[in-house]
């Protein structure tokens, strides 16, 4: 627990220092372009342009990180108090005061706002401008003067350090045994306070200094990523093989390297992969005077192109850093992949094991869950929220979004960044790693987790709930379906034809029992008289009833058997019982019971045909009274 603590907080550290940079990222790309194009070793030297070049980098930069670090501790008085003291580290030091601001401008924020806390309520009437304007104005100046004497000499000297010991790893060709830290820090989401915090400040200095910087391609390289995706793409299996295509795209192109951490996570031995792709390619950077004139946001191949000086030499080493990284790591991942024994197939099974202990559906990641939130009421906003709310967070809305379009329903989709969940938030969808920062930042929201950006289970399932929030357990059991039934699909492929699955012969109308065993034991005996089980399924039904029932709510209960007794499955069928004096299960009136047998996923589209159907309890009634089998077929929607 200590360990996972620490994490969060180095993790919710890096996420902060990311805050107050990335919404700046615009003006450092101004910058850098200002300075590849007129300084006079730029590409179109000009003596008047390249005034600007000192300012932007010596006030503008510092200035926009003070102000957004103030902001992000007290809103508007806190940005203006954070950019008067960063006024102080500027003047107070020699070099661009990055460092700095990122330390003095949420302290201005800090202060301001406990100043405003004590003297809350105590302000008479008709003073609260004066007092706003001087506590603020007199606080600054102090904040100013203090960061003159202390802070912006000593951040001058530390940063002097970094910037030595930067040199120095490069002089003894030490500086790709970074990767080491830097690629596993990226998937466990620790990036930003290295890349922000170290990286980019230093990187500054020293296009100030040489017009170019390698470091700010030791993390932004998309090289290890991509070999990853290409590795599954090609030595893949199942959904991970179907959806890295697409992951790279989104990776290389877009940007976005988060998307491909679930993939390394599913293999933790992948992690040797990225460190040897990443030094690899900060060797060739290095061998071949590789760098960038601004910090590459998102790290992708197109930015990278935008920001790399315009010569030739660079283009070359650039591209040779990010094509020799991506070439080393998928031949490492490749081998992984093929060689390894853990595969796709084990955690499969492991997640299955561990649903059966507990008793009820788990997520494939491991996700969250037991501690989520309780669903809201009347949903007007989803938030996707990501470390700076700018990559995974903005596809994973885009995807969602169109889904809840699709769905035909009236509730807003947008992304942010953690930091900047409001305290209102209704439903907050985060990757697992990132959850226990958002349920502390919004704590009563509903959080979900998602591990697979693409084609995670978990954006249909807040779906459905949304949709039938009075039956959302019913359409978990379509998922378990999914899950039981998909897995043999490639080793088995026999299909069930629509009319197999739900005869009329197997609709039995008006029966009594006398408790819920012998209920499921008549819809399992159903079963293997229509073809569908052997005789061992139905001592299964009842197993999987006791773990936890079946009872779906709305009157409906939909036995089934264990994972275990999935073998006992010869092809997908469906048998139903109309109980109109209902049968008690655990104390609930059910009316309709639905036995199913699932093979090979050929059930899911009439499984979840019912749990539509059974989400209205004006369907519930239909059936209920219904006079014939086909009339309750027909209300399901069998044609």
């Amino acid at each position: 627990m200590a360990q996972s603590n620490i994490k969060v907080a180095v993790q919710k550290f890096g996420n902060f220092l990311s805050s107050m940079v990335m919404p700046n990222i615009s003006a450092f790309i101004a910058w850098g372009l200002i300075t590849a194009l007129f300084i006079p070793t730029g590409f179109i030297p000009n003596e008047s342009l390249a005034k600007m070049v000192s300012p932007m980098v010596t006030y503008l930069l510092p200035i926009l990180i003070g102000y957004t670090g103030g902001k992000l501790v007290h809103e508007q008085r806190g940005a203006v108090v954070g950019a008067i003291a960063t006024m102080g580290v500027i003047a107070g030091a020699d070099i661009p005061m990055f460092l700095g601001a990122m330390i003095i401008g949420p302290l201005g924020g800090w202060v301001i706002k406990k100043f405003d806390q004590m003297i809350e309520g105590k302000v008479r009437a008709g003073f609260e401008m004066l007092v706003n304007n001087f506590s603020a104005g007199i606080l600054g100046a102090i904040l100013a003067i203090l960061a003159f004497l202390g802070v912006g000499p000593v951040i001058d000297a530390f940063t002097g350090w970094l910037v030595a010991g930067v040199d120095w790893l490069v002089g003894t060709g030490l500086l790709p045994l970074t990767s080491i830290l830097i690629e596993p820090a990226k998937v466990l989401f620790l990036n930003n306070a290295i890349n922000h915090g170290v990286l980019s400040p230093i990187g500054v200095e020293q296009v100030k200094e040489t017009g170019q910087s390698i470091l700010f391609l030791l993390e932004a390289n998309p090289g290890p990523g991509i070999g990853v995706l290409l590795a599954y793409m090609f030595f893949g299996k199942g959904a991970a093989k179907k959806s890295a295509p697409g992951a790279g795209i989104i990776h290389f192109f877009g940007g976005i390297h988060e998307i491909y951490f679930p993939y390394i996570l599913m293999r933790p031995m992948l992690f040797l992969a990225v460190i040897l792709g990443g030094m690899s390619g900060v060797f060739t950077l290095v061998l071949l005077g590789g760098g960038l004139f601004a910090p590459s946001s998102p790290g992708s191949i197109l930015a990278i192109t935008a920001v790399t000086p315009h010569h030739a030499g660079a283009y070359i080493a650039n591209f040779a850093g990010v094509i020799v990284a991506a070439a080393v790591s998928f031949i490492v991942s490749a081998f992984i992949l093929k060689t390894g024994k853990q595969g796709e197939e084990d955690i499969e099974a492991a997640t299955k094991k561990m649903q059966e202990m507990k008793g009820k559906k788990s997520s494939v990641a491991g996700a969250i869950t037991a501690d989520q939130g309780a669903m809201p009421d009347n949903v007007s906003k989803i938030i996707f929220a990501c470390d700076a709310g700018m990559g995974s967070s903005a596809m994973g809305a885009s995807l969602l979004r169109k889904k809840v379009k699709e769905a035909g329903m009236d509730i807003s989709v947008t992304n942010m960044a953690i930091s900047n969940l409001p305290g209102d938030a209704q439903i907050v969808i985060t990757q697992e790693e990132l959850t226990p920062r958002a349920k502390n930042k919004v704590p009563n929201a509903y959080h979900i987790s998602v591990d697979n950006f693409l084609s995670s289970p978990e954006y249909d399932k807040l779906i459905s709930e949304l949709k039938f929030p009075a039956n959302s357990q019913l359409h978990e059991i379509v998922e378990d379906a999914d899950d039981n039934g998909t897995e043999n699909h490639e080793q088995d492929t026999e299909t069930a034809h629509e009319d197999d699955l739900l005869r009329p012969e197997n609709v039995f109308l008006n029966k009594e029992f006398a408790n819920k065993d012998e209920a499921i034991r008549f819809a399992g005996r159903a079963l293997v008289d229509a073809g569908y089980v052997e005789e061992s399924y139905i001592e299964a039904m009842i197993e999987r009833d006791n773990m936890t029932s079946t009872y779906m709510g709305n009157d409906v209960a939909i036995p089934h058997g264990t994972e275990e007794a999935k073998k006992a499955v010869i092809k997908s069928g469906f048998t139903v019982l109309q109980v109109p004096n209902g049968v008690d299960f655990d104390g609930q009136k059910v009316r309709l019971i639905f036995g199913i047998a699932g093979k090979d996923g050929t059930h899911l589209e009439i499984l979840s045909g019912i749990a539509v159907t059974c989400s209205e309890m004006e369907n519930i009634e239909k059936m209920a009274g219904a006079k014939t089998a086909q009339e309750i077929i027909d209300i399901i929607g069998k044609k």
